[in-house]
């Protein structure tokens, strides 16, 4: 028998004798990301992560682990397993142009036409 004092390893029985084990409902539970907010209108901020085996129940875990701490007006947890990310070798689809001259209002000849109207005003 295993000697473990993890009730997670003793409840799936990991030593059967013919080597396969199966999980029941409920004992495979999820790690979820938790992100706060501390007022209205501000952003949500990563502050953690819970394990629960559904979203609801990782709602609640998070507001008793990280919504008690500091000031908090909303909770958002998103399953880990559910964030996606770019590979490293795919750095080269954020290169951008650094040269953003096409911000500038300097190809246009305003202030020439402004100084002839008030000329012609005067």
């Amino acid at each position: 028998m295993n000697e473990s004092l993890d009730p997670r390893v003793n409840r799936l029985r990991l030593n059967n004798s013919d080597g396969s084990f199966s999980i029941e409902e409920g004992e495979n539970w999820n790690v979820f990301e938790v992100f706060h907010q501390e007022k209205r209108g501000a952003h949500h901020e990563h502050v953690g992560c819970v394990h629960a085996p559904d979203a609801n129940l990782a709602l609640i875990f998070a507001k008793e682990q990280f919504g008690r701490r500091k000031k908090c007006v909303n909770l958002w947890v998103v399953r880990s397993a559910d964030i996606l990310a770019f590979d490293l070798e795919d750095e080269d689809m954020f290169a951008n142009n650094p040269d953003k001259t096409y911000r500038d209002a300097s190809g246009f000849k305003v202030m020439e036409k402004i100084n002839k109207f008030k000329a012609q005003s005067k």
